[in-house]
């Protein structure tokens, strides 16, 4: 057998920039800079409660794909039946692909970027010209697997993070105002650090985790690695160094989005608050900047997501090539897409509010999986015990047509009534806590019969 490649320094480089590219995407750079305007002189606490959910988390997602020797979302539902782990692998793929992560990568590039620069009468057009390049990008950068992470890790991500630099250098060189002294929006008053966790939901990092897991371990075959205990190391040290140094990216942005309330008022969306910063410094010259900026992060995403997608379901439905399936959730992407911004993000907040407890339960109980042999009772206890609550938010999290209801108003009732942090969003937290203590207990009482069991050969003569 031929020996095994050794990684150079250089590789890790290449593999954390290319991990770095797949996450940094739309949401990265908006709902920071809005998060910051939003809390304000609060901006500490709410960038801590952001950090919990926009990088611990997706780093924690990385380790479960390391540590379980996972290939992708599907083995980190394994435990729960083949079925569950088919399901969650669709829902995870079809939140964050063509129904609503995917297309947000074009409508935030394009609504952020090139819309001030079309006139009103061409704007639906644009979209359409716009998106049907940009996906068709997307399928070209990655339709050769072998190729991702060149053109991801070694051509688009360097070329944006010297663009971000350069913002952040002038932001901070010549701030628009001090941090301490803006003002505080009245949600981010009392609960600055729970309103960030929350808002953390939204980059969608912790699901792109476990979907680029199969993308990032492809990666890392093409490259050498073959041995399990290989990849899982190379995918757990590129994890480490590219969402610290995500942290430190959004920990900037927050701060850039509160220092910009020195010169204008709180915006509707970050795209808005990012567009007024660099026409502040630059004018027009600072939008075509931001133009490439904003392009480039979301084409980086947009290929690790429909790459992602088109590895995961070939995988799982062989009759249908690679290609085929990235031709589909390219041109599913295109199509959702122009429905526009503003009705993507509405409607993938529910789903959000409902995923996510589960994804976060699945990381955990991944991360924690040693010490429990994977047990799929303590799994199935654990998830039980949070799809309930999971539920309610996602009800209450809908727009008004669902969430004002006669049906909706009761679910809303009976959530802020009897569920504990229902007030917070993370009503599902205490049960879930519960289920691992009763999945554990339980797996320590099968353990402890099993050891009974065992009488040794001489005992029994």
């Amino acid at each position: 057998m031929l020996e095994e490649k050794k990684l150079t320094k250089k590789d890790y480089v290449v593999v954390s920039s290319m991990l770095f590219a797949l996450f940094f995407g739309a949401g990265n750079l908006i709902f920071p800079l809005h998060l910051g305007q939003l809390s304000g002189s609060n901006w500490l606490p709410a960038a801590l409660g952001f950090l919990v959910t926009g990088v611990l988390l997706p780093l924690l997602s990385v380790l479960a794909i390391s540590i379980t020797r996972s290939e992708g979302v599907y083995d980190i539902g394994k435990p729960l039946g083949a079925t569950f782990a088919l399901v969650f692998m669709v829902l995870i793929h079809g939140t964050i692909g063509p129904l609503f992560g995917t297309p947000r990568t074009a409508t935030v590039s394009y609504t952020v970027g090139l819309a001030p620069l079309i006139p009103a009468q061409y704007q639906t057009l644009g979209l359409v010209v716009f998106s049907a390049v940009f996906f068709g990008l997307a399928y070209f950068l990655s339709v050769e697997q072998s190729k991702i992470v060149s053109n991801v890790g070694k051509l688009l991500n360097p070329v944006f993070l010297v663009l971000l630099a350069f913002v952040f250098f002038l932001g901070f060189s010549n701030p628009m105002g001090t941090p301490v002294k803006q003002a505080v929006t009245s949600a981010y008053k009392t609960g600055a650090f729970t309103n960030g966790f929350l808002q953390g939901y939204n980059t969608m990092d912790a699901l792109a985790g476990l979907a680029f897991g199969v993308t990032v371990v492809t990666a890392i075959k093409y490259m050498g690695k073959k041995n399990p205990n290989g990849i899982a190391m190379v995918t757990a040290r590129a994890g480490l160094f590219s969402m610290g140094f995500e942290g430190v990216i959004y920990v900037a942005l927050i701060l850039l989005g509160s220092m910009s309330l020195g010169k204008f008022k709180l915006s509707a969306n970050g795209g808005i608050a990012f567009d007024q910063i660099v026409n502040h410094y630059l004018g027009v010259v600072g939008q075509s900047i931001l133009a490439a900026l904003i392009t480039l992060t979301c084409l980086t995403t947009a290929i690790g997501l429909v790459a992602a997608f088109a590895q995961d379901f070939h995988k799982h439905f062989p009759k249908i090539s690679y290609k085929t399936w990235l031709a589909f959730t390219s041109a599913a992407s295109f199509l959702t897409a122009n429905l526009g911004l503003n009705q993507i993000i509405s409607w993938s907040t529910p789903v959000l509010m409902f995923l996510y407890p589960l994804a976060m339960a699945l990381i955990l109980l991944s991360v924690l999986s040693p010490l429990f042999k994977r047990d799929p009772v303590v799994y199935k206890f654990v998830v039980t015990f949070t799809v309930i609550p999971a539920l309610f938010d996602m009800m209450a999290a809908f727009p008004p047509v669902v969430s004002q209801s006669a049906f909706g108003k009761l679910m809303a009732n009976f959530q802020q009534s009897y569920l504990p942090l229902a007030q917070y969003g993370l009503d599902w937290l205490l049960p879930a806590l519960l289920g691992m203590v009763l999945g554990v207990a339980c797996h320590l009482v099968k353990q402890h019969a099993a050891t009974k069991v065992q009488v040794p050969q001489e005992d029994q003569n």
